[in-house]
């Protein structure tokens, strides 16, 4: 059995990775080479296969799951703290502006596609990726009703599934047109749909109040 790793090479397994992921940013994963990893980050090859023995692919998919972090990590504090309207609002406004100033390049996907969607370390970092974010949503959904602003009949899991859907395909569209149009309208019609249920939180003790429009999106009348 292999010995654990030591607080040091923990941290030069880390400066490595994130080393690539600045190359491959830079270069693309299709031009990028280990030794130009290697000169970015001061490493020798046997350091380099040291830490990643299977050579190109174990490191790309390592710098997989660092840029599947990032997604989540870009998205704070706001996403860990959706407990009210504006909370909401900020998180969405960071989503947008993230994924706009992205573009059409998805550093995810083009290392996935370099090592194979389908294979299981792949899937696993996807799989990952979504359950935590999906999470989230259902936590600040959560907040939501234990603030009285969401009814307590929500299916929160599905309503966080349907949200996180939207978003991923407002992102497919946006990365293909250029155009941030349909994820801000998944974003918008997905927190329309959570403030719509406003009305039902506040219909026992007869609180119920008009929810306010989410930008962009104007209130529906009765």
């Amino acid at each position: 059995m292999p010995d654990a790793p030591t607080v040091k090479g923990r941290a030069t397994r880390a400066r490595i990775v994130e080393g690539a992921a600045e190359v491959l940013r830079e270069q693309g994963v299709a031009l990028t080479t280990l030794d130009d990893i290697r000169g970015r980050t001061g490493t020798s090859k046997s350091q380099l296969f040291h830490y990643f023995p299977e050579g190109k692919d174990e490191l790309l998919l390592a710098v997989a799951r660092y840029e599947a972090d990032r997604v989540l990590e870009d998205q704070q504090p706001h996403l860990g703290r959706l407990d009210s309207w504006e909370s909401w609002q900020r998180w969405r406004d960071v989503v947008v502006e993230r994924y706009e100033r992205q573009g059409d390049h998805c550093q995810l996907g083009a290392l996935f596609l370099q090592v194979g969607r389908s294979r299981p370390g792949a899937r696993a970092i996807v799989t990952e990726l979504m359950r935590q974010w999906q999470r989230q949503l259902a936590d600040g959904i959560r907040a939501l009703q234990a603030n009285g602003l969401v009814s307590l009949s929500l299916d929160v899991d599905r309503t966080a599934a349907a949200l996180l859907a939207g978003v991923q395909g407002g992102v497919v569209v946006m990365m293909s047109t250029g155009d941030s149009t349909h994820l801000r309208a998944a974003l918008d019609t997905g927190i329309e749909h959570l403030r719509a249920t406003t009305g039902a939180a506040g219909e026992a003790d007869g609180s119920a109040a008009p929810a306010a429009p989410v930008r962009g999106i104007p209130s529906s009348s009765a």
